[in-house]
């Protein structure tokens, strides 16, 4: 009998179904996480059987490993991307019990191994993290650190995900997201969830019961990819009677988290909090609806030590927690998806520098949709929220984190039969990628915003409608860009002969910090005598990414055999990129070659440029993604690159661009030309 008793126990602990202590309370009485076969009216409640046998728990089990370590293999991870996120998620994943794991990825790998070795390293440490979530209670008892050691705890990082309208998500989608948020918990990033149900319009009961029943069908859709699972917890948030003056982001007035006894247990147990957007009034404790941007606010000030009212008397282990806690992610999961933009293929902002770029998007999205209409839409207004909901978050975050705006269906899609096919006309297109996965490993978009429209193939979504490209925008706090001279003011053109044009001289210019950037980026000495002779005159304008982490230097050329001036007039100068350079430290992250290289195609020269690089560049990939042709000089080291449309069908304008890249005199104090 005391067998059968121990085997039953055993089998129970193997299911993951969540125990009596995870229901969600109402009004008094706890309810059961449910799963929904409808949106609205009559729900009913699936139950996992308890006598699922071990083996068919241990293939399913199985099956979701492989598909998580399928959706890592598919990220495109560069080596620059696989050591930034190690650096800042293997002591995370050590303490889970991936220790050692880079030791062995290195025994195992060369150092010389291509980019796909890296994504096999990270690989690696989430198998070493999936192994850990096996070990019994009795392991993890003894695994437990000593006291001592508490004080000393490598960060929790935490993304903050505002599920917007989950009652519009079928069963199966949500059931996808709850496995990309339990694959997120492998990788190092916990998730705390708060949903939006809307309905303003409804009775506070009828609002507080659809919030539980969504609430619960998140929590049960994370439960059912891998344990530790999801909670639903009591709302952590306080009302407060806001103070006379404007209200800000960074103060913590109206709303504060007065009770985050419950968000930091969960967060100590890497179980996912799913949260309503409620909160209890300050005064009469009565639960009220709350603004759900307001209350990822408020958790954003807890979380990054900026909440200054309200502070109750916390439990030493949960002043911990809070203190090691850090808000590395901001995740939107709207039904309509990333912010839109009218003057992209795609029709959404795949990269959105919030420092450059934001005061466009609130006057595009505010401006009437229709003559007939007196204001914006609903649907622009949505996007408005979602928008400065980014744009607040990340002003209280570092420079580093960064907001994910997309739909549930991207985010639970996985790769397709059919996608397997590989379009060689594509390149740098590939689907399947999960965004939120593709985002932690990378910190770039799943397709990068520089990329020609022709890269971009249409294809019919998960909900029936034809689009182009993701619908899923990564924001970043960014940086200001500063274009000189300024092409919204009159758009580039070439100097007339005896006209006086830009010069790096000039005082808008800090030629020290230009030198500065140049030199590191190429990694030579500049002969700077030489080459502002070389380009006095002819300089058309110049690109400065923030406080000069990167910029370009562009030109008009005169094919060889012209004066400048009878090139001018016969309108043959060449529009030539002379220098596109990033400071090392920055290369590879927050896009800025990105947004320089968006302001030169879009804003300077929309009509086209061209430029050259060595044949044995290792950046020729990222050229080769983003021009819309190409050729390699037989007789020179050189390649030439461009984005004018239709170029191969100008012969003569073809014959000067390519005079023009192989006639351009380097300027380097080391005088080492390249060998042709």
């Amino acid at each position: 009998m005391t067998m059968r008793h121990t085997a039953w126990k055993k089998a129970l602990s193997n299911l993951n179904t969540p125990s009596t202590k995870d229901l969600a309370r109402n009004n008094g009485s706890y309810l059961l996480p449910a799963r929904s076969t409808a949106n609205s009216g009559g729900h009913s409640v699936t139950f996992a059987s308890s006598y699922t046998s071990i083996s068919k728990s241990q293939k399913q089990k199985k099956s979701l490993d492989r598909d998580f370590f399928v959706s890592i293999l598919e990220t495109s991870v560069t080596k620059r991307d696989a050591k930034a996120y190690m650096n800042k998620f293997v002591p995370v994943l050590e303490k889970k019990g991936a220790t050692g794991f880079k030791q062995r990825a290195t025994q195992t790998h060369p150092t010389n191994s291509t980019d796909s070795v890296e994504a096999v390293a990270v690989v690696d440490a989430a198998a070493a993290t999936t192994t850990t979530t096996t070990t019994t209670n009795k392991d993890v008892a003894y695994a437990l650190k000593p006291e001592a050691d508490v004080a000393i705890q490598v960060p929790l990082y935490v993304a903050l995900v505002k599920f917007r309208a989950p009652q519009e998500v079928d069963d199966a989608t949500l059931d996808g997201v709850g496995k990309t948020l339990g694959q997120l918990r492998k990788l190092g990033l916990i998730s705390i969830v708060v949903v939006d149900c809307g309905h303003a319009e409804e009775d506070e009961a009828i609002q507080r019961q659809i919030a539980t029943v969504q609430a619960n069908r998140i929590a049960m859709a994370i439960d059912n990819y891998d344990s530790p699972g999801a909670r639903v917890i009591d709302s952590p948030i306080t009302i407060d009677s806001p103070g006379e003056g404007h209200t800000s982001p960074f103060t913590s007035r109206g709303l504060f988290v007065g009770n985050p006894n419950d968000l930091m247990a969960a967060l100590q147990e890497e179980v996912v909090p799913v949260i309503s957007s409620f909160g209890y009034t300050a005064d009469a404790c009565t639960m009220k609806p709350v603004n759900v941007n307001d209350a990822i606010l408020a958790l954003t000030r807890q979380l990054s030590g900026l909440q200054f009212l309200g502070q109750p008397a916390e439990e030493p282990s949960v002043i911990q927690t809070s203190r090691s806690a850090e808000v590395y992610r901001l995740v939107v999961l709207d039904p309509l998806g990333g912010i839109p933009a009218k003057n992209r293929a795609t029709g959404r902002h795949l990269f959105l520098n919030l420092e450059q770029e934001f005061q466009e998007v609130c006057d595009d999205l505010k401006t009437p949709t229709t003559s007939d209409s007196n204001g914006p839409s609903s649907v622009n207004l949505q996007h408005l929220e979602n928008a400065e909901l980014a744009k607040n978050v990340l002003s209280l975050l570092p420079p580093t984190s960064s907001a994910i705006i997309t739909t549930p269906w991207e985010v639970a899609s996985e790769r397709r039969p059919e996608d397997n096919a590989v379009d060689w006309a594509l390149v740098g297109t590939r689907r399947g990628q999960n965004p939120l996965i593709h985002s932690l490993l990378t910190d770039k978009p799943v397709q990068s915003s520089s990329l020609p429209s022709e890269r971009f193939r249409p294809f019919t979504s998960s909900t029936g409608m034809a689009q182009i490209g993701s619908l899923t925008t990564l924001a970043k706090r960014g940086m200001p860009l500063t274009i000189l001279p300024d092409p919204r003011v009159a758009p580039w053109k070439p100097p007339q002969p005896g006209q006086g044009g830009l010069k790096l001289t000039d005082p808008c210019i800090d030629l020290p910090r230009l030198v500065n950037l140049i030199e590191d980026s190429f990694g030579r000495k500049l002969d700077v005598d030489h080459y502002m002779r070389r380009i006095n005159g002819n300089l058309a304008g110049i690109i400065i990414a923030g406080e000069y982490e990167g910029g370009a230097l562009l030109t008009w050329e005169k094919p060889v055999g012209l004066d400048y001036s009878e090139a001018a007039t016969s309108g043959r100068l060449v529009p030539y990129l002379d220098k596109f350079a990033v400071l090392r430290k920055s290369q590879g992250a927050g896009g800025v070659a990105d947004i320089i290289f968006n302001a030169m195609v879009r804003d300077c020269f929309p009509e086209g440029v061209c430029w050259r690089s060595r044949k044995d560049n290792p950046v020729n990939k990222w050229y080769f993604e983003r021009s819309r042709g190409s050729l390699k000089f037989r007789d020179m080291n050189w390649t030439m690159f461009w984005t004018t449309p239709g170029l191969a069908l100008d012969e003569q304008r073809f014959q000067d661009y390519e005079s023009v890249c192989r006639g351009v005199e380097p300027s380097w104090a080391d005088k080492k030309q390249v060998v042709d």
